[in-house]
Parts: C-alpha cells; structure tokens; sequence
C-alpha cells in the first residue's frame, strides 16, 4: 500500500477503474482512502471506493485485507451517518461470505464487529451482526453458543419492537431448535416469525424463507402434502427472485411427491417450465429415487444413493426421510416378492433381494405384526406361510347391531315402566 495519498474525486475512481490489472486497482482505491479531506463530496467518493475496493478483495479472495479493512474504517465511520456505517460493514461481512473457506474468519470478524459496536453504543447494528453470528455458528454446529446468543437478542428485540429483525431471529431460533431435533419449540418459534411478519411487509425472500421452513417442519410430522404446498410457495418467490434456494425447494417438492407414492408426477414437474431451468444433480437424484421407488426396486434405490451420495445423503432435510423411504421400499419389494407364494423360503426371498437373511426375517415379522400382510414365520423350517386375505364376515358386525337395539328397546321399557310405577 502506498503512502501518498490520492484526492477522493471521481478522476480518482476512473483511475483505479482503468487500472490494468486488479492489484494495482486495489492499491489507488487504498489511497483514495487515505485521503485527509472530509467533506461531503470526499466521503460520497469514499464510499463508493470502499464498495468498489471490497468487490475486488472478494473477487481476488483476500479474505484477510477485508477484515483488516473494517479495522482501518473506523475512524472513517465516526464521519458518516449511523445508517452508512451499517450498510458498509454489513457489505463487507458479505463480501467475506462470498469467499470460500472463510466460515471460521467471518465468526472472528462478526465477534469483533459486535464489540466494537457495543463499545460505540451502535445497537441497531451489532443487533444484525449478533444474529449474523448467531447464523454462522449454528453452519458451524455450535449450537448451545448459538442458542444463548438469541436467547438474549429476542429479548432485547422484541423490547425494541424491531418487527423485520425479529422475523429473522425468530426464524433463524426456529431452524436451529429444528437442528436440535426440538420440534415443539421449532414449531412455537416459526409461528412467532409469522406472527410478526403478518404485522409488517416481508420481502419476498423472507417470506419464501419462512414457507420453506414451514414445509420442512410439515415434511418432520409427516404431513407431506400441506409441506408440499409450502415448498411450492417457497419456489415460486425464490424462482421470481433467481434465488438458488429455489432448486432446494423444488427438489423438496419432489420428495413429498415421492413420500406420498406419487412418483409418477415427479418426471412431469421436472419437465415442466419452471423445473427445465433447474435441470441438474439435484434433480436428476430425486428423478433416480422416484424411477427406483414407482418399480418397487431396493436395488435401485441403493444405486441412487451411491450415485448421487451428495445431493442425498449429504443434504440434511433429505436424508432424515430416507430410511422411511428405505422401509417403504423395502416392504413394496417384500410383497413384491412374496406375491405369488403361499410358502416360501425366507433364505429364497433374501437371494432375490439380495439382503442377509437375518435382516429379511427381522423385516417380515415387523410387517405381520404391523398387519401389512397376513402370513406366520415357520422358524423352524426356515419358511414365510402366506394366507389368503382373510374376508371379513357379515354376521359379526349385523349381532352387534341387533345387540345394540335391544339394549336401547330396554332401556326405552324401563324408562316407561318407572313413570308408571310412578
């Protein structure tokens, strides 16, 4: 960085613009910050400089001089107005969030920013920062420290009445709760975030964001047809907004579709116009799972999984209802196999399904209990007895009725008898 010093003007900017290569624009946009005057024309220039200088850093990944550069504004920002300051730091942490590898460094940065700010009574923004923070350490999985920073934020938010941070507390409690596998308190907080956003307008990605947790929570309880609903909420906000969080939100549309036997409605909505502009891995593994769960074929599904391991196993909404996936596919394959049997060997259906005995036979005796077909284990002959659908007998159910009526016809003769002995 050089030690002269460059005028804040606008001859300065086109100068660092018309740089040839991006250190060298990067080193006048550091002059230009050097710049002693103070006027309302320098600090515009310097603002603008900033914005540009943080864009390069992004772009040339140097993660560490935009941390040094918050550090080096501070005199800068006692300068400018309050709302100013906020918008610049805030662009700055983004720009770091841009750079890849950099989760540790944006916590270090974001607890340094919210020192400082309480050092400088800023509330308004080291608030934004804290749940900044609060966001970065449940990515990071250390969600007690998380945990107790909101728990302190929503307090003092909803002293404030700061309705469109509280969304984002609110919503931000909500899926962390949900990571700790604590639904009931999930639920209660998702329901504080629309509770608040009904008060207030929320812009499309916030609104989007808080369907897209409405349908996760939904998909949890099972109820995959209202979370259905809502992650096709959520696409079309994220979908009008060219919000990558919308190919998430179709691919979780195509889960429910999945979950609910539907699979043959999975092709049509990925070639559907809205679903072509998504077409890739994400897609073409839920395409996989549907194509192994309409044919009934554990193998498949198995095939999927090792294929697309990341877009699957690694994505955490996904993976929570793959094993009832696994258990609905593995009994659709079972009574596949079983269809045409009265007596089979158990050994025989394990060779077709290509599983271990043991985990055949677990799986037969849980559907019999669970009433999925009608048929007893033979453990000593090592055989699966199928019956016949048992036909449900008329009689049981018309003695019943008679016996009902004639309680109420003595019941009705008791009633008359007592008046009369009255």
């Amino acid at each position: 960085m050089s030690t002269s010093y460059l005028p804040a003007t606008t001859d300065s900017i086109a100068q660092a613009l018309e740089a040839k290569n991006p250190s060298e624009s990067i080193s006048i946009f550091y002059r230009i910050l050097e710049s002693p005057s103070s006027s309302p024309d320098s600090l515009r220039i310097k603002e603008q400089s900033i914005t540009n200088l943080s864009d390069l850093l992004r772009q040339e990944n140097r993660a560490e001089e935009l941390r040094s550069l918050l550090t080096q504004l501070r005199p800068f920002f006692a300068l400018i107005p309050k709302a100013k300051t906020a918008k610049i730091v805030r662009g700055i942490i983004d720009a770091v969030a841009k750079i890849p590898g950099t989760s540790d460094l944006q916590i270090s940065l974001c607890k340094e920013m919210v020192q400082w700010n309480r050092a400088e009574k800023r509330t308004f923004l080291r608030q934004r920062v804290e749940a900044r923070l609060a966001a970065l350490l449940m990515e990071s999985k250390e969600y007690s420290e998380a945990l107790n920073l909101l728990s302190g934020l929503i307090k003092e938010v909803r002293r404030l009445d700061d309705k469109l941070l509280l969304v984002d507390i609110d919503l931000l409690e909500s899926k962390l709760h949900f990571s700790l596998r604590n639904l009931p308190k999930a639920k209660a907080a998702l329901t504080a975030a629309r509770t608040a956003a009904n008060a207030i307008y929320v812009p499309p990605a916030q609104q989007g964001t808080i369907d897209l947790q409405s349908g996760i929570l939904h998909a949890e309880e099972k109820d995959y047809k209202t979370a259905y609903s809502y992650f096709f909420e959520a696409f079309e906000a994220f979908n009008a907004l060219e919000d990558p969080r919308a190919v998430f939100s179709l691919k979780y549309m195509l889960l429910c579709k999945i979950m609910v036997s539907q699979a043959d409605d999975v092709a049509g909505i990925i070639s559907s116009k809205a679903g072509l502009r998504y077409v890739g891995p994400e897609l073409d593994a839920m395409k996989a799972v549907a194509d192994a769960h309409a044919k009934r074929s554990l193998k498949l599904f198995e095939t999927a999984l090792r294929d697309f391991k990341a877009q699957l196993e690694e994505d955490p909404i996904v993976h929570r209802h793959l094993s009832s996936l696994y258990d609905t596919l593995l009994e659709q394959n079972l009574c596949r196999l079983i269809e045409p049997f009265s007596r089979v060997e158990i050994a025989h259906i394990a060779d077709l399904i290509e599983l271990p005995v043991d985990h055949v036979e677990n799986k037969l005796s849980q559907m019999i209990l669970d009433k999925k077909f009608a048929g007893t284990l033979d453990q000593g002959a090592g055989c699966l007895v199928i019956f016949d659908d048992p036909k449900t007998d008329a009689i049981y159910p018309a003695t019943l009725e008679t016996i009902s009526n004639v309680g109420k016809v003595v019941d009705s003769l008791y009633v008359r008898s007592a008046k009369i002995m009255a």
